[in-house]
């Protein structure tokens, strides 16, 4: 059995659960996030593509429904003990399946929690659920009930976190050493991710973005994969995994020179991640680390260019993103405690002059502040 954690961790982390359901009077919990069943019982499978829920009853009880691949998948890499299984065939509906598991649980009228907010809750999904739901029990949207405990890291997660961060860092070392004239795109991002693998880590949860010339403006990844000039733009986003915990960081990199705009658009990153690293502390709100990003840009006069948020929280997430809950924009009333981790991006795409600056890194968020998780230089590279 692959368990990443102990007994201990994982029995503290269904206490939680199980008092904030009391919290909510709810008789049970239908988790639909994948994350949601990797924290509470280290289940790790992509299977959440397809309808797959985890119940919880308010007296502990854990039963997984899934599919026939998954079976040996939740043996052999979580604490769940009933797993059941529902058959692939021509109108199949899993929620009749699940309906028998919630009349065993004596679940008829009760009030039961279900994770809305989730990948492999499709609408079509959704509308089957519902249907077998209703005037069956009272349904309410919990969506956030254990992500508002995956958000702060226990001692045990945050040993991943910082490996993860220390792989990020190998991996900007092999950026830098093959990012030059003529460096074929692909060939940088697969010495970054090969890195990760050969340092213990994972694939990440969505795919590293790397763009260069006018691509170097986009913030997501696409397929083409140009060959370096000897005057050109490369913007990198990327993430050190492990344990599917993530740590990343988000570079420009000058190729062959660097203009007066992009030092000042570098110079602008840096102190705008400057001022949000001093916002970044217990107390206070995940709205006010951005209002400083941006009024840091909009009064160096680059409104226009920035981003309407400057970061995310980040964690043991799954396919297709990194990103996790909250996010950093304005007004989000999140209060940010000891133990959440963030990723701070800042972001800035001169469209008229075709040009990129980002610089991105990962923090701790501690006691009195926070700790910054990557070792390398903020400083604008020129290769």
């Amino acid at each position: 059995m692959a368990l990443h954690f102990t007994k201990n961790e994982f029995s503290k982390r269904k206490s939680k659960t199980l008092q904030s359901m009391e919290e909510q009077n709810l008789d049970a919990l239908l988790m639909f996030r994948q994350e949601s069943m990797y924290w509470l019982t280290g289940y790790d499978t992509f299977g959440y593509v397809f309808f797959q829920t985890l119940i919880l009853d308010k007296n502990g009880t854990i039963i997984l429904l899934t599919r026939a691949p998954d079976l040996r998948q939740a043996q052999n890499t979580s604490n769940i003990k009933d797993i059941r299984i529902w058959i692939d065939k021509d109108e199949s509906n899993p929620t009749d399946d699940l309906k028998i598991i919630l009349n065993e649980l004596n679940l008829k009228g009760k009030k039961i929690g279900i994770e809305y907010e989730a990948y492999g809750m499709t609408g079509r999904n959704a509308l089957k659920l519902n249907k077998s739901l209703e005037n069956y029990c009272t349904v309410e949207d919990q969506s956030e009930l254990i992500t508002k405990h995956r958000v702060i890291k226990s001692k045990e997660e945050i040993v991943y976190v910082k490996s993860a961060a220390l792989l990020a860092d190998k991996a900007l070392d092999e950026a830098w050493n093959y990012a030059k004239a003529g460096a074929r795109e692909a060939k940088i991002l697969a010495e970054m991710q090969k890195t990760v693998l050969d340092g213990g880590g994972d694939y990440p949860a969505n795919e590293y973005i790397i763009g260069s010339g006018h691509n170097a403006l986009l913030c997501r990844y696409q397929a083409e994969k140009r060959i370096l000039s000897k005057k050109d733009q490369l913007s990198i986003e990327w993430a050190g995994t492990y344990k599917h915990y993530h740590s990343a960081m988000f570079r420009t990199i000058c190729i062959g020179e660097k203009n007066l705009k992009q030092i000042k658009m570098h110079d602008a990153c840096v102190k705008a991640l400057k001022n949000c690293e001093k916002k970044l502390s217990p107390g206070n709100t995940a709205g006010e680390v951005f209002d400083v990003h941006a009024k840091t840009f909009d009064d160096l006069g680059y409104k226009k260019a920035r981003m309407n948020a400057c970061g995310y929280s980040l964690g043991s997430t799954f396919s297709p993103n990194w990103m996790d809950w909250p996010m950093l924009y304005t007004g989000n009333p999140y209060v940010i405690q000891p133990g959440n981790v963030f990723f701070m991006h800042m972001i800035l795409m001169d469209s008229e002059n075709e040009l990129a600056m980002n610089l991105g890194e990962t923090y701790l968020v501690t006691e009195n502040g926070n700790e910054r998780l990557g070792n390398q230089k903020l400083d604008l590279v020129v290769l």
